[in-house]
């Protein structure tokens, strides 16, 4: 490594870059701050409590999501497609039936995601879960 040695006759011939690095090291330690944490995310409105709201419905249909991804309308199995006209003619009635949403523990997050996002698209406004009491407490197995 070589050293610039400034003489008294003539001047220092190479550029301090070392306050360019800094500044520039401190630029990007603001960029990777300031970017937004990547994260994948499924909107979904959940029912919030209220006293003055009517009682539950006596109709309801239950959609289950089993481990080999099979998708369940009250016990049997149907299609995403046939799942999606089955929702458009629960929203055609009067009254809305009530929707109970229970994927299988081990269900894959993909095809749950599929199903959440059929019944969001299909403007469903009575959704419960279903289940989720098994899953309060994990055990590290």
């Amino acid at each position: 490594m070589a050293f610039a040695v400034a003489r008294a006759d003539r001047p220092l011939g190479e550029l301090n870059t070392t306050p360019l690095i800094d500044v520039l090291l401190v630029l990007l330690v603001m960029f990777v701050i300031t970017i937004p944490v990547a994260s994948h995310s499924l909107t979904v409105d959940l029912p919030r409590a209220c006293t003055d709201c009517p009682g539950i419905d006596d109709v309801k249909n239950k959609i289950t999501i089993q481990q080999s991804g099979t998708i369940r309308w009250n016990g049997e199995a149907v299609s995403e497609g046939a799942l999606r006209e089955l929702l458009r003619q629960t929203q055609a009635m009067p009254v809305e039936p009530q929707l109970q949403y229970e994927p299988d523990g081990n269900a894959s997050y993909a095809q749950s995601a599929r199903v959440l996002n059929l019944i969001r698209q299909a403007g469903v406004k009575k959704l419960g879960f279903v289940g989720n009491e098994r899953y309060r407490s994990f055990r590290a197995d």
